[in-house]
């Protein structure tokens, strides 16, 4: 039976790395920071951010709640406090949705090659 790799998984992201994710400036992701409680990165001794995959989801809740679905931040801040759990799962979906889809679209341009 061939060796198969362990895929590495990261514990700690930059706030670079989660901007570029979501395609916003890290301003944003700072901004965000300090008006939501949910987004809590540790800082290293330089005192760059390390945001772990949970700050990262609460983020792309963030993300969501106010470019997507055009909350104000306060709408975002009543809503999270009224369902995070629920919230955070819908996020979880949207993504393996997104995932799924990337994947058909990639099967379907292979077997239109040949």
């Amino acid at each position: 039976m061939p060796y198969k790799e362990k895929e590495i998984e990261k514990r700690y992201y930059t706030i670079g790395e989660v901007a570029d994710d979501l395609g916003v400036a890290t301003s944003l992701i700072r901004f965000w920071e300090s008006e939501f409680d949910i987004i809590k990165p540790k800082k290293n001794r330089k005192g760059n951010r390390q945001f772990t995959k949970e700050d990262v989801k609460n983020v792309k809740l963030i993300y969501h709640l106010v470019k997507e679905k055009g909350y104000t931040l306060n709408g975002a801040r009543e809503f999270i406090k009224s369902d995070v759990n629920a919230a955070v799962g819908k996020i979880d979906m949207l993504d393996s949705l997104k995932n799924i889809r990337a994947f058909l679209q990639k099967m379907k341009q292979e077997l239109q090659k040949n």
